[in-house]
């Protein structure tokens, strides 16, 4: 649920009834895992889902039944043991099940909310008819945007919308404002090379694009960032750009154990030319980066086509991000 946080704060808050439906087992494989919740509000606006769309309606009808009643309904969706299909619900496409309980959200979820939503790390008690549902977000992986133009206006709206929290520098407080990146966790008026250089809180799940396309400034932002411990670093430019930079970057002091991390020109070839099909190739880069994935279509893949989570991921699921069952 603390997923859907950016949503369902200001519905709380206006005093919205809502409904959450958290997955709290998987029996097989699954579209989502432990932890995955739909929200309903009463007059049936859904918010995130469960599945892969296969068993939504259930859902939906699940936790409006659970606001109609205010009180806490179990299911099982999806296939039996035996390969029949559970009365309530249609079959997920993977062959799996999943086990969800429904329940009413309550006023007092909304500090573990607007803590989640500001991308803190947040945690969420409840007891449901007795029984404890613990559901956990870590604080959300970082993207460092350095540059305010229009390629970093849609990076900030495509990286927010994946899962990161965005924080946009320029040096030119009028472009950095909150009307050209209402997406932004952080907006910061200041050099790229002096911001970095004040931060002491990033790690390898920070990513930082450098979109400056001025030398005086992306040369000392990229060998500040070079030498910081995060998991990313990226800049645009033509390949001749790209050339010129590193030679600057190496005069600047920048080892080429350093410059080897800079992945220039940034970006996964689309073939896109619009800030947003560029936008979109960064985080497609960042994201293959981070997994250590090969970026390949996945149809010249030999492993599983279906992004399930199989019964045996969980218990890693809820211990690490998700949801524990105590």
């Amino acid at each position: 649920m603390l997923e859907l946080a950016a949503d369902l704060v200001p519905l709380l808050a206006a005093d919205v009834p809502v409904a959450a439906v958290t997955v709290t087992a998987v029996v097989r494989s699954a579209p989502r895992g432990v932890g995955a919740t739909l929200a309903v509000t009463r007059d049936a606006r859904v918010i995130g889902s469960i599945s892969g769309g296969c068993v939504e309606n259930d859902a939906v009808m699940l936790g409006l039944d659970a606001l109609r009643t205010g009180s806490v309904r179990r299911a099982r969706f999806g296939f039996t043991d035996d390969g029949t299909v559970t009365p309530i619900a249609a079959g997920l496409a993977c062959g799996g099940a999943v086990d969800v309980v429904a329940y009413p959200v309550e006023a007092s979820a909304l500090p573990a909310l607007e803590a989640a939503r500001s991308g803190r790390e947040a945690t969420l008690r409840l007891t449901l008819d007795g029984d404890p549902l613990v559901l956990h977000r870590p604080a959300l992986p970082r993207l460092l945007v350095l540059g305010a133009g229009e390629h970093a206006a849609a990076l900030c709206r495509l990286g927010a919308a994946a899962g990161f929290a965005v924080t946009v520098c320029d040096d030119w407080a009028l472009l950095v404002t909150k009307e050209r990146f209402p997406d932004a966790s952080e907006l910061v008026v200041a050099a790229p090379h002096d911001f970095l250089a004040s931060l002491d809180d990033v790690d390898e799940r920070t990513a930082v694009c450098v979109l400056t396309h001025d030398e005086r400034l992306d040369v000392p932002a990229l060998a500040a960032a070079l030498r910081l411990p995060v998991g990313f670093v990226g800049a645009m430019g033509a390949r001749a750009t790209v050339a010129r930079r590193a030679a600057l970057l190496r005069a600047a002091g920048v080892t080429d154990a350093e410059l080897a991390r800079l992945h220039s020109p940034l970006g996964l070839d689309l073939g896109g030319r619009s800030p947003e099909e560029t936008a979109l190739s960064v985080v497609a880069e960042i994201v293959a980066s981070r997994n250590q994935a090969s970026a390949r279509p996945l149809r010249e893949g030999r492993g599983p086509r279906l992004h399930a989570v199989s019964d045996p991921d969980a218990e890693a699921i809820a211990a690490s991000c998700a949801v524990r069952i105590a």
